[in-house]
């Protein structure tokens, strides 16, 4: 194998590709998604007229750890291989699932066990050292708000699509870190437009539905400009439209943006590419919202406004309020556009 820790893409690849099958995959971690994905490929690896003698679904609760054992000595029937694919393995206690171990650390070469710990991170430290040493790990991470972009911009270019920074944010801001939903969506996009097109917001508005107009980035780029009658227009389309805009995202966005601009306002190296290494920013473009919103608010009302987004977050939960939370979103804007930023 090229890699015994590879990505979801990579490993997709090898299994569609039939190349570099190892003898024992374990796949566990909270995002059910992309396990349950995997295990099609996996099925897929035994041609439809094969399964009835080669592929075996076992649930490690009910057929024992001595039962799949037994099953992956066997040899396929008049075939290259057979595949044992054990699911729920993460209901097992630990130091039953770690007598695997024992047939892992020499496996029969002509069955892929997969291991399937859903939701959960697998047990046993026996077992994990002898899958790292003879077959493949695959860690699936429950995607966070903080690392979604970048997982949409490499999915979307791997449907040989391009995305501008602004579809990205509304892409972001619809779906969340619903990663069926996501991959559902970018599918669309890409069936729709084809290879090679552009995602615009145009794109995104007219086949997914989210507004192009009324939008987290458009809310941003007004809260930068000072822009206060732009910015309670798209506050009161959140409050009609609740299901597509949820405060939760909305939130994060302003919070994300105050504590950047806050790291730009500390910023030692006043360069273009001081500013970019210190945000972590691949493209000057995305300076440009920086840039303005630093000159509309210093860093004492930026501390300000940090921590009145942090007592809206308080707030929306019903501690100390019991106002409609779109109805404290309206608040908070205001806050931000009147903090004074005094010292003392």
């Amino acid at each position: 194998m090229s890699s015994s820790t590879p990505t979801y893409t990579e490993l997709k690849r090898q299994l569609a590709a039939r190349v570099s099958i190892a003898p024992v995959y374990l796949l566990h971690g909270e995002e059910g998604y992309y396990i349950d994905e995997l295990v099609k490929d996996f099925e897929n690896l035994v041609p439809e007229d094969e399964r009835d003698f080669n592929l075996y679904t076992m649930y490690a609760p009910e057929s024992g750890i001595e039962t799949v054992m037994d099953v992956c000595h066997r040899y396929p029937m008049m075939a290259e291989r057979q595949v044992v694919i054990v699911k729920e393995a993460q209901t097992v206690r630990a130091d039953a699932l770690n007598r695997l171990h024992h047939y892992v650390s020499q496996p029969n070469l002509t069955t892929v066990l997969v291991i399937c710990c859903r939701g959960a991170q697998a047990k046993g430290k026996e077992l994990l050292a002898s899958v790292k040493k003879n077959g493949v790990i695959f860690e699936s991470k429950r995607l966070s708000e903080r690392n979604i972009l970048p997982v949409i911009s490499s999915l979307i270019k791997e449907k040989g699509l391009n995305v501008d920074v602004k579809s990205l944010s509304m892409l972001r801001d619809y779906i969340g870190t619903d990663i069926s939903r996501l991959y559902n969506e970018i599918d669309k996009l890409a069936l729709i437009l084809g290879s090679g097109a552009m995602v615009t917001p145009e794109a995104v508005e007219r086949n997914i539905g989210v507004s192009k107009d009324y939008n987290n980035f458009e809310l941003i780029d007004a809260v930068n400009q000072r822009n206060a009658a732009k910015a309670f227009s798209i506050i009161g389309y959140f409050a009609d439209n609740p299901k597509n805009n949820p405060t939760v995202m909305t939130v994060s966005s302003l919070f994300n943006q105050f504590s950047n601009l806050l790291i730009y306002h500390y910023t030692r190296d006043k360069s273009q590419s001081g500013y970019m290494d210190a945000l972590g920013l691949r493209s000057p473009w995305a300076l440009k919202g920086y840039e303005q919103a630093a000159g509309n608010y210093n860093v004492r009302q930026t501390i300000d406004i940090i921590s009145a987004i942090r007592e809206f977050d308080t707030r929306s939960k019903g501690i100390g309020s019991r106002q409609n939370e779109y109805g404290l979103l309206k608040d908070l804007i205001f806050r931000i556009f009147t903090t004074r930023g005094i010292i003392g």
